[in-house]
């Protein structure tokens, strides 16, 4: 190595130390110790060595947390042990009886428990080898979780490499990300100064933050990470105090909550309670209860699991605070993928430290449960110190009238849908629901649907908002503002004529490609391949939706009360016969054809122009018909994409996770955790040679 070039390594791995340092003093201690300007010309100048040596980048580099491009999906990773849950408990009760199981793995001496507040966020898993974070993760079901570690990098107190020389092999270490109430109101100050939404609250911020596809979104979010415990171990011997583990992990430079500590019996954990719900308004980070654990590792031990939750631990949640007051009326609210929630309006009362006017009654389902009428007397809580809900009817009113389902969209009036057996009811009018518009629009352009390259969600977002855009088939008549967008800002000649251009290439297109863009919901990008390979035009396929209704509605008649039978008379016939399309997906696609408005922006973008070839229906069986495949790591004879449509067009179904139906995974190098799983479901693995063979066999050379 030359000596400029040692200087430089030199250099760039004393300025990580040094920032390291500082974002643990500044995001950790919150004790910084140096100015903003300070900090930024250090950080600046370790980007430009690593700029001009890409080499000396490190996965731990503090300018590793600025985000990087956004990614299409989230990798489905399984963790090494499962993120069990916890039980609850809502009473003294409930926390004594936990206490009574728990001393009896020790003949009924009195326990010490390591108390700690209940973070109200997102829980994350992070994967460290030798010291170096690997991967994080969600929660996802316990067992498997989403890989957002491009999202977690960006969290500024969360450490890329452990402060110790002397790492674990492996570890997993779990906490909650947070957002501070502090930091919330200024996120939220800042999105509403920039036109956008403001976040409910800061468990639905820091959990909508950790999940953005572009992670350089996640950068610009004020989120924590607060640790609260390990998972899998390895090359190492932790404590057996849960206590003195949450000390380790801070001594390797995490953040833990202050107010943790070692409690003695039950009369140790009631007190700890109480402490920290009297403390509970004063915290700058919301928390909705008391984590109670064994603190000696024996014990833990000892007591064990049941089904997915440890004998030795309970959250003891705090109460929701309620209140009584009048149910003046319902409103429907549309949400951006066309749910219909039924909103109170509410006498206003104070509950919670707020004045709730307002409060959700989730979905029809619900209201008959409860029965709950305009005019009662309501019980409303503030479920978590968050959602305000109504909960009970507390008093009948005089005159009191039953809630009932709009027919109609109260946005756009398209004719409102509830699939049997679904509790959401929903707007059909996807292509023509202002409150569905933007979401829409987005869809329609995207890479995998029209592809209209220079269209994206932030244009998007601006033509929508100047009135510019209101179905998908305006796009086509952008061409005739051309002169109010070469005007723009951040537009010019160049960019708008690549921009029309792309338009004008988009409306040579694909079926399949049609269909999936236009956005009818159950149907993806392998549904809608298989609905245009089935009926070949988009007449057929609107024809057949239009005769499933009529069917539907004579099943109805003929059987009234009884929904299998419904389902018999459905099953198998036009829309079901084909592969994977079952009765809510057929219901999905027939309301969508059966909304008139969905139809008229339909002959809107035929007449712009779009058009597609007509598909040749293939009415001979495939050899790898009704089999599923999936693919992972990479491949020297083809690409994945090549692959994929080498195996559909066998008849094979390609999807993106593994599960039980499955029945070939084709593994290429560089294998993700689909492998793995593959192999503990049992589930065929072939390799590229294999699998190139396979395609042989089936006439696929």
């Amino acid at each position: 190595m030359a000596a400029q070039e040692k200087r430089a390594a030199a250099r760039a791995e004393e300025l990580a130390r040094t920032l390291t340092a500082h974002n643990h003093a500044y995001y950790v201690d919150d004790n910084p110790t140096v100015s903003d300007a300070e900090y930024d010309g250090l950080l600046r100048e370790l980007q430009k060595i690593e700029a001009e040596n890409p080499e000396l980048v490190t996965p731990d580099s503090p300018t590793q947390r600025v985000g990087a491009p956004p990614s299409e999906r989230f990798e489905a990773v399984d963790h090494a042990t499962p993120m069990l849950s916890l039980g609850n408990s809502f009473d003294d009760d409930e926390l004594a009886e936990f206490d009574r199981r728990a001393r009896a793995a020790v003949d009924g001496k009195a326990l010490a428990y390591c108390a700690e507040p209940k973070f109200d966020g997102t829980a994350l898993n992070l994967r460290f080898e030798r010291g170096v974070l690997r991967m994080a993760t969600t929660r996802g079901d316990g067992v498997t979780g989403e890989n957002i570690t491009p999202n977690a990098r960006t969290i500024r107190n969360l450490p890329l490499r452990l402060a110790t020389d002397t790492p674990p092999d492996f570890i997993e270490i779990r906490g909650e990300v947070v957002l501070a109430r502090s930091r919330f109101n200024e996120l939220n100050t800042r999105l509403e100064k920039d036109g956008q939404k403001p976040f409910v609250n800061p468990r639905n911020a820091a959990a909508g933050s950790l999940r953005q596809l572009d992670s350089r979104i996640t950068a610009t979010r004020p989120l924590a990470f607060m640790a609260y415990g390990i998972g899998r171990v390895d090359g190492v011997e932790l404590p057996g105090s849960l206590l003195d583990q949450l000390t380790q992990l801070a001594d390797w430079g995490f953040a833990i909550s202050a107010y943790v500590q070692r409690v003695d019996g039950l009369e140790g954990c009631t007190a700890y309670y109480a402490a920290m719900a009297e403390r509970r308004a004063e915290l700058d980070i919301e928390i909705d209860g008391c984590v109670f654990k064994v603190d000696d590792a024996a014990t833990r031990s000892e007591l064990g699991f049941v089904a997915r939750a440890p004998r030795w631990a309970i959250a003891r949640k705090f109460p929701a605070e309620e209140t009584t007051t009048r149910l003046n009326s319902v409103e429907f609210q549309v949400g951006r993928t066309g749910a219909l929630t039924p909103v109170a309006k509410l006498e206003p009362v104070f509950v919670g430290g707020v004045t709730v006017s307002n409060a959700t009654l989730h979905n029809m389902d619900e209201i008959a449960r409860k029965d709950i009428r305009i005019g009662d007397r309501v019980v409303v809580r503030r479920a978590g110190d968050v959602i305000p809900e109504v909960k009970e009817v507390a008093e009948r009113g005089e005159s009191a009238t039953v809630i009932e389902l709009p027919a109609a969209c109260p946005v756009c009036g398209s004719h409102v849908e509830r699939v049997e057996g679904e509790a959401v009811a929903r707007c059909t009018g996807g292509l023509v629901c202002a409150a569905q518009r933007r979401e829409a629009l987005k869809h329609f352009a995207s890479r995998r649907a029209l592809d209209i390259e220079g269209l994206g969600d932030r244009q998007i977002e601006q033509f929508v908002d100047e009135e510019l855009l209101e179905s998908p088939a305006d796009i086509f008549s952008l061409k005739a503002h051309r002169e109010a967008l070469v005007e723009r800002d951040g537009y010019g000649e160049k960019s708008v004529t690549n921009l029309l251009a792309s338009i004008e290439a988009s409306k040579q297109t694909t079926l399949e490609r049609f269909i999936f863009a236009l956005g009818i919901r159950e149907v993806g990008e392998t549904m809608a391949r298989d609905l245009a390979r089935h009926f070949g035009t988009l007449d057929a396929l609107r024809a057949e939706a239009q005769a499933y209704m009529q069917r539907l509605a004579s099943a109805q008649e003929q059987e009234p009360d009884n929904a299998a039978a419904r389902a018999r008379i459905m099953t198998a016939e036009g829309l079901q016969a084909v592969p994977g399309v079952g009765s809510r997906v057929a219901a999905c696609i027939a309301d969508f054809f059966d909304e008139p408005r969905n139809v008229d922006v339909i002959a809107a973008l035929v007449e712009a122009g779009v058009h597609w070839p007509t598909v040749d229906v293939d009415q001979s069986p495939q050899p790898l018909a009704g089999q599923t495949f999936v693919l992972t790591g990479s491949m020297e004879s083809l690409t994945r994409d090549e692959a994929g449509a080498r195996l559909e067009a066998l008849g094979a179904r390609v999807t993106s996770s593994v599960s039980k139906k499955t029945d070939y995974v084709v593994v290429g190098e560089g294998p993700g955790s689909k492998r793995d799983k593959a192999e503990k479901l049992g589930v065929t693995l072939l390799d590229e040679a294999a699998f190139v063979a396979l395609l042989a066999e089936h006439g696929d050379a």
